[in-house]
């Protein structure tokens, strides 16, 4: 087992390291192959792994930090968490890199994106694989500094460059509270093992728990974008689509919610913790599904899904259900993944256009595309029997058992967010595919042959974790030594009635979207949609003008102070003070330059008056 972790790390990060340093000088197919060798190396490791899987385990590869009592080494866990999202991370993005050797096949500095694209896996590979918070959070570093990279690949664009900071910055914020939290926990608990802490959270106070649950729910917000600091994924999608499918689907967002599963066993016994969990998660699924609802870029729709998609991993987490939340978690990374590629394939059919109102027709120009994009559609309206419906419904299914005002509230308003995301979805497929529009352009087929496996993983995907009133669920069974679960159970006739509810929505808001976009009804909305957007239409193309808020209570008093400190107090103060010094400075050594003439009798003169002085001074002394 050693050996298939130890392969897992190193083959991308050798790629990455690879590509990195000489990628420039090896022919361009050489460094892709390489790059895309390392991610399928490490899947097949993983699938060795999971093969040879008995029991937990735990792999010390070396000693990392040591200083008196403490101690974290590159020690990996594997377990059965682990051990899914391991296959999930290096399978879909495997598919991403082969993806990207199309797409970016006309684009230049081909070595830095591999070299990015690989490390982003290793990063994300650390954070899930580690057993101790150090570890963890090298990696969750390692995928913030990957995803800032990435996102502003195109930097000679000032609005990339602006979306990789704005992401860099805001994710620093969680981050600066998560690492706060692990220091806290070394100081209480003398460790920095995530096994044990686990198992010690009864040896301290209530209230230090609930401190220590709300400081990791704050990095979960940053690197997963949750209400309040959800504002970087929508300008993320300044990156290439491969990039924005690889955040979205595998990597970066996923992050926040594998912490608080992880940490679960620590926190769940937090009320407070996982209150302000589902309430998070639910803001945050209401907020994305309704600000998709007006996008005009597909790829800032999707974006917004993915927002509001996390918001409902995390409202699992809270309910408990860290089993149903993972499951929607994986479900998720195959269609947002074929999602994102889809798109891409649209882009770049549509010569780089994603204004989703200036496209139509390509359901009979791309019927690859088109049939793959359905499939990840239906997926992420949560139509039954899909594996969108199924993970989506364990998740409200809990908040429902849960039961009390709270949860019964949450459970409303996930429902809500339901069906305005199946409207949102085939609002976009409507005006995406629906239509008649200009021929699409060629692009390297290699991108569609991507698609049929994620589209059958999206639409199946519901078999990985039958439904408890047919099976306990190969899900939990699986999870059962790794998580507490603790999500109430239901009886299988309310487990009918509530999915029968959830597919009444769902179907509801395709009924909607249909009568409102479907036939002759999608060219008034392309007709509507030549003018200005106002009241509610403006309010959600704004995102809720939440960076509107940001600017006038953060970034504008910041760049008042920093501009007052700047001129008035730098330049004003500091500088004026130092020039004015250095000013007296020169004309008092110009004025004794003076004295330096070469004649004798002023040397004399200089000499007698220095004597006057210290006879003077000695005098003075003596009398006094």
């Amino acid at each position: 087992m050693k050996l298939y972790l130890t392969l897992i790390l190193l083959l991308p990060l050798l790629g990455g390291a690879i590509n990195a340093l000489v990628g420039r000088t090896l022919p361009r197919r050489l460094s892709e192959t390489l790059a895309c060798a390392a991610v399928w190396g490490a899947f097949v490791c993983a699938l060795l792994a999971f093969g040879a899987y008995r029991a937990p385990e735990t792999v010390r590869l070396a000693t990392w930090l040591a200083d008196f009592d403490f101690t974290a080494g590159i020690d990996l866990s594997l377990d059965p968490l682990s051990l899914v999202m391991t296959l999930m991370i290096t399978f879909v993005c495997g598919l991403i890199h082969v993806y990207a050797v199309g797409y970016m096949a006309g684009e230049g500095s081909h070595a830095r994106f591999f070299a990015l694209l690989n490390i982003f896996v290793f990063a994300m590979l650390v954070l899930v694989l580690a057993e101790n918070l150090p570890l963890l959070y090298l990696g969750w570093e390692g995928v913030g500094f990957c995803s800032y990279a990435l996102i502003g690949f195109w930097y000679t664009e000032t609005k990339n460059a602006d979306a990789g900071r704005k992401a860099f910055i805001t994710t620093r914020i969680g981050d600066t509270a998560f690492g706060i939290g692990i220091v806290w926990c070394f100081q209480l608990f003398r460790t920095e093992s995530i096994t044990q802490i686990n198992q010690m959270g009864g040896l301290v106070p209530a209230g230090v728990v609930t401190a220590l649950g709300l400081l990791f729910l704050a990095g979960a917000m940053g690197k997963s974008a949750q209400v309040p600091l959800m504002v970087w994924l929508p300008d993320a999608m300044a990156g290439p689509t491969p990039v924005s499918a690889q955040i979205h689907a595998a990597t970066m967002v996923t992050a926040g919610v594998y912490l608080m599963a992880r940490m679960y066993p620590l926190f769940g016994a937090s009320t407070v913790v996982m209150a302000a969990v589902a309430v998070t998660g639910a803001a945050t699924a209401f907020f994305g599904a309704t600000c998709a609802l007006a996008q005009r870029d597909l790829k800032r729709v999707l974006a917004y899904s993915t927002i509001s998609q996390i918001g409902y991993m995390m409202l699992g987490v809270g309910c408990g259900a860290v089993t149903a939340a993972t499951f929607h978690l994986l479900v998720h990374a195959f269609f947002k993944a074929l999602l994102f590629l889809g798109a891409g394939c649209v882009i770049a059919a549509m010569h780089h256009e994603q204004d989703i109102f200036k496209m139509g027709g390509l359901r009979t120009g791309l019927p690859v595309t088109f049939g793959a994009f359905l499939a990840g559609a239906l997926c992420l309206a949560g139509v039954p029997l899909t594996g969108g419906f199924f993970s989506k419904d364990a998740i409200l299914a809990a908040a429902w058992a849960k039961g009390g005002l709270l949860y019964g509230g949450l459970y409303g308003a996930g429902l809500v967010t339901a069906f305005i995301t199946a409207v949102y979805t085939f609002r976009m497929l409507y005006l995406v595919f629906g239509g008649t529009g200009e021929r699409p352009h060629r692009f390297p087929r290699i991108m569609e042959y991507m698609l049929p496996p994620l589209a059958l993983l999206a639409l199946f995907g519901g078999l990985l974790n039958l439904p408890e009133y047919v099976a306990e669920g190969w899900l939990g069974r699986f999870f059962a030594t790794a998580l507490k679960d603790g999500a109430p159970h239901l009886s299988p006739g309310g487990e009918l009635a509530l999915q029968g509810i959830a597919a009444a929505v769902s179907l509801a808001g395709l009924a909607v979207a249909h009568l409102r976009y479907g036939g002759a009804r999608r060219q008034k909305r392309l007709e509507d949609a030549a003018a200005e957007p106002r009241g509610i239409t403006a309010f959600l193309l704004n995102g809720w003008y939440v960076d509107s808020l940001y600017r006038t209570l953060i970034v504008r008093p910041y760049e008042t102070l920093a501009g007052f400190l700047w001129r008035r107090v730098d330049e004003g103060v500091i500088d004026d003070s130092l020039d004015r010094l250095a000013g007296v400075t020169g004309a008092a050594g110009q004025a004794l330059g003076r004295w330096s003439c070469g004649r004798v009798s002023v040397y004399i003169l200089s000499f007698a008056a220095g004597l006057a002085l210290i006879l003077g001074w000695l005098a003075w002394g003596w009398l006094g």
